[in-house]
């Protein structure tokens, strides 16, 4: 009974959170001249990923290294199949052109860059050390980029540039105050939501690395989803995605770089993550380019076969840790039948997406 109530508790703790969390990024977003979209790539990104990072160095500096690695690897994939389908179902996500020129291209490289690292089977402390070096420069990086379009955007527009000032939370240090209140309780909801999670999941006498790719995995993803479904409610769109993708980039480089940086040895990679959940991380990343550029606009359709994707995902690991007699024939069934009639119609609505003369008017 003490385990519901502290999953129900960091339900609602993780919603508060995200809600304090949105308003107070979007503002400071005009405060300082830096755009929504870039908001959700660094501030909303690194703050919702606060619980991944908790989790993986904790598990990497005790020596749980299966679960700090399924912990990125699950939220990751968690992240754009569930998260992102379940906001396209909600509303209709129209996708900014910085996200597919650059930010999609860039998590689709630094999941290379992961698969190419892990290849030996382990990740040292000077791979760990390239990522995190990565994430410094990527940040600064937006940043700069964000801050000199909007003022450039000002020159051309300096009656549309000025941010609107009214309300009690117009003032930057009350935006500030709700990005750390929403953050806490962030944090604090998934602490108790991933406690109560594995606490579960132990019952069912499942792995390390499972619990790291599945429970522990959503549970510090909860975040992501309270923020993208709360930022797509209150029309902010930009952040709704460039949350998810911000926190897949920040995962990989943030994460694991700092989680290898505190490990006491390599991190050993799982030689069934090497073969198959980064495989799958790197196939969703890049499931993204087609269903991003297809008018600009993540469909509900499109959101349902995340959804679908993300629930047979879960499936195969559940019935392959239970070496269940369904195994051999859900695989087949997903092989030879789902995944090229997706492949096939994502082929499709993008040959017509890039056809159409609309596109890129959006």
């Amino acid at each position: 009974m003490t385990t519901l109530l502290f999953f129900i508790f960091g339900l609602v703790a993780l919603v508060a959170g995200a809600e304090l969390l949105v308003r107070g990024a979007s503002k400071l977003a005009l405060s300082f001249g830096i755009s929504p979209l870039v908001v959700g790539l660094t501030v909303v990104a690194f703050g919702t990923s606060a619980p991944e990072m908790a989790v993986s160095v904790q598990s990497a500096w005790s020596g749980k290294v299966d679960l700090a690695l399924g912990n990125v690897v699950g939220s990751n994939i968690f992240n754009v199949l569930f998260i992102l389908g379940l906001s396209a179902l909600i509303t209709p996500l129209l996708v900014a052109q910085q996200l597919i020129r650059q930010e999609v291209p860039i998590m689709i490289g630094v999941s290379l860059l992961l698969f190419a690292l892990a290849w030996d089977g382990g990740i040292s402390r000077y791979d760990a050390a390239l990522l995190f070096g990565l994430m410094l420069t990527y940040t600064g990086f937006l940043i700069r980029q964000s801050r000199r379009e909007s003022r450039a955007r000002a020159d051309e527009n300096p009656d549309e540039a000025k941010p609107d000032d009214t309300g009690w939370d117009a003032h930057w240090g009350a935006q500030v105050l709700l990005i750390v209140a929403g953050l806490a309780l962030l944090v604090l909801g998934a602490d108790w939501l991933v406690g109560a999670a594995v606490a579960f999941a132990k019952l069912l006498g499942l792995s390390e690395l499972v619990i790291g790719l599945t429970i522990v995995a959503a549970g510090t993803s909860m975040p992501e989803v309270a923020t993208s479904i709360i930022a797509a409610l209150r029309g902010q769109r930009d952040i709704a995605v460039g949350n998810v993708v911000g926190s897949n980039t920040f995962n990989i480089l943030g994460v694991l770089g700092l989680s290898g940086l505190v490990a006491p040895t390599s991190l050993i990679v799982p030689p069934s993550l090497l073969s198959f959940d980064l495989l799958v991380m790197i196939a969703v990343a890049v499931a993204c380019l087609p269903v991003f550029f297809t008018g600009n606009l993540i469909a509900r359709w499109e959101g349902m076969i995340f959804l679908g994707y993300y629930a047979a995902y879960t499936a195969y690991l559940l019935l392959a840790a239970q070496q269940h007699d369904a195994l051999s024939t859900f695989g087949v069934a997903m092989s030879t039948v789902v995944l090229p009639l997706t492949v096939l119609t994502l082929i499709v609505v993008s040959w017509r997406a890039w056809q159409s003369p609309a596109v890129g008017k959006h």
